[in-house]
C-alpha cells in the first residue's frame, strides 16, 4: 500500500474519531462520505460503498469501546437505557449488515442519505432544557426506546454505522434524556450495535482488512483524547457541533445521490 494514501487514511481516522469521541458517536457519520469522497480526490483509487461500510462497521467497534471507557468513570452511563436499546439495535443491526450484502453500491448510500437527513431534521428541533435533571430521576419509555433502536439498528446496518449519529437525536429530543448521559451512554449502545455489524460485515466479505487497520488505530488514539475534550465543552456547544456536522454531510451525500 501507497505511504502517502497510508497517511491519508490515518488523518481521515483520527480526524472522524476525535468527533466520535467529544459528540458520542460511532463516526461512521464523518468517516462513510470521507472514506467514499476523499481518496479519489488524491488521485487513489475510490473505495466501493460495500468496502467503506465494512471498514466504518469494524473501526466503530473499536472506537465506540474506546469512548466508553473514556466516559465510565463521569457517572453518566445509563445501564437500564443501554440494556434495552442496546438489545434491540444488535439484533437490527445483524440484519442489516447481513442484507447490505444483496443490494448495490447506489442504494448503500441512499440508505446513509435517508439515515442523516433524519437526524439533521431531529438535531435543529428546539428541544426543552433536560440537563438540570437529576441523573438518578431520568426516565423513559422502555418499549417505544426498543422499537426505535431496532429500526436505527436495520439501518445502521446497512451502512456499517453503530448509529449513534441518529440514536444522539432521538434520545435527546424524543426519549428525553439529559445531553452528558445521551452522550456516553449512546457510545455504549453503539458499541453494542457494532458488534453484530461488524460480524455480518465480516462475514458476507465486505471488509478491506488493510484499510480498517490505519483507520481503527488513528481511532483508537483519536477517540479517547475527544472525550476529554467532550468534557470541557458546554453541552449546547456539543449539540450545535453535532446538528452543523450532520446537516453538512447530509446535503453533500444528496448531492451526490442526486
Amino acid at each position: 500500500m501507497d505511504t502517502n494514501y497510508m497517511i491519508l487514511l490515518f488523518v481521515i481516522g483520527f480526524i472522524s474519531s476525535l468527533l466520535s469521541g467529544m459528540l458520542g458517536i460511532g463516526g461512521a457519520i464523518v468517516k462513510y462520505p470521507m472514506l467514499l469522497m476523499i481518496p479519489p480526490m488524491f488521485g487513489f483509487q475510490a473505495l466501493t460503498a460495500h468496502e467503506v461500510s465494512g471498514i466504518s462497521a469494524l473501526d466503530v467497534l473499536f472506537v465506540s469501546i474506546a469512548g466508553v471507557f473514556g466516559y465510565r468513570k463521569g457517572g453518566f452511563l445509563n445501564k437500564s437505557l443501554i440494556n434495552v436499546m442496546g438489545a434491540s439495535v444488535l439484533v437490527g443491526t445483524l440484519l442489516g449488515s447481513v442484507g447490505s450484502h444483496y443490494i448495490t453500491d447506489g442504494q448503500v448510500n441512499i440508505v446513509y442519505g435517508v439515515l442523516a437527513l433524519l437526524a439533521a431534521i431531529m438535531m435543529f428541533i428546539p428541544k426543552k432544557e433536560l440537563d438540570d435533571i437529576p441523573l438518578d430521576e431520568v426516565s423513559y419509555n422502555k418499549p417505544f426506546a426498543a422499537i426505535l433502536a431496532f429500526i436505527v439498528g436495520v439501518g445502521s446496518g446497512v451502512v456499517g454505522a453503530g448509529g449513534g449519529f441518529l440514536l444522539i437525536p432521538i434520545m435527546l429530543l424524543i426519549l428525553r434524556i439529559p445531553t452528558r448521559m445521551t452522550i456516553a451512554s449512546s457510545l455504549a449502545i453503539t458499541f453494542i450495535s457494532s458488534i453484530a455489524g461488524s460480524i455480518g460485515k465480516v462475514a458476507t466479505g465486505q471488509v478491506d482488512y488493510q484499510t480498517a487497520v490505519i483507520v481503527i488505530i488513528a481511532g483508537l488514539i483519536a477517540a479517547p483524547i475527544g472525550t476529554i475534550i467532550s468534557r470541557k465543552l458546554n453541552t449546547k456547544i456539543l449539540q450545535w457541533i453535532l446538528s452543523v456536522l450532520i446537516l453538512g454531510t447530509t446535503i453533500k451525500i444528496w448531492i451526490d445521490i442526486l
